[in-house]
């Protein structure tokens, strides 16, 4: 298992957010984490990237524990995070933005084939690189935000929200790109609202209520199930 969550415990303040969750992410796999604003989720990608503490609980990468772990050396064993929002340096261009990617890097043949490595999946960045990242579409700033986690080279991207505010037709694109990430080998840990789109793009599905798993197994499993059809797909 390259990635595991086990009894997770998150509290802000003596208000408690994640209760106890566990959670498995499969090497070249997409897990998704689907639920209401406030089950959680973004929570948990934070925790994993060491943004807040745990409470209590363990989180192991590769088999090794990483609770205790800074947040920048977690980028470097491997997870990188794409947050909601983007959080973009708007007056930097889209070159510096995606350079603070890989700002562990010290070769420059390494770093360069990062940047190539970028731009096969969003050849529009290579095209736009000197432009500042405020001046982007939405869609694109969105693929500047996960250029930037690709920089570092990870095994696992974390993706919080990646097609929130996007035109449909974007979202597929993002859709698109999600999936080439998988197959060229790397795992995602997918917090998406459209619960439909992600439970398309996951093998592995985690639906999550007030902090809780209510509901866990294959994507396609979770798609047929009445009750997930009912309070998340519309039907």
């Amino acid at each position: 298992m390259l990635l595991e969550v086990e009894n997770l415990r998150i509290h802000y303040d003596k208000v408690e957010a994640v209760k106890g969750i566990s959670l498995s992410v499969d090497e070249g796999n997409i897990s998704t984490l689907i639920g209401a604003n406030g089950a959680g989720k973004s929570s948990i990608l934070k925790a994993i990237s060491g943004l807040i503490k745990l409470s209590s609980g363990e989180i192991r990468f590769e088999g090794k524990r990483i609770n205790d772990v800074p947040a920048h050396k977690i980028v470097g064993l491997g997870i990188a995070h794409v947050p909601e929002g983007r959080r973009l340096f708007g007056l930097m261009t889209v070159q510096h933005n995606l350079r603070l990617g890989a700002y562990l890097q010290r070769d420059k043949k390494h770093l360069e084939e990062s940047f190539q490595l970028v731009y096969e999946h969003f050849p529009i960045l290579k095209e736009r690189q000197g432009q500042l990242a405020k001046t982007l579409s939405g869609g694109q700033q969105q693929m500047v935000a996960m250029g930037r986690a690709l920089m570092a080279r990870p095994k696992v991207i974390l993706m919080d929200e990646p097609s929130l505010g996007l035109a449909p037709i974007m979202v597929a694109e993002i859709a698109k790109i999600i999936k080439s990430l998988k197959e060229a080998g790397l795992a995602v840990v997918l917090v998406e609202q459209n619960a439909s789109l992600a439970l398309k793009l996951a093998d592995k599905g985690y639906v999550l209520e007030t902090g809780t798993v209510a509901l866990e197994g294959k994507s396609e499993e979770l798609i047929g199930n009445a009750y997930v059809k009912k309070a998340y797909l519309g039907g």
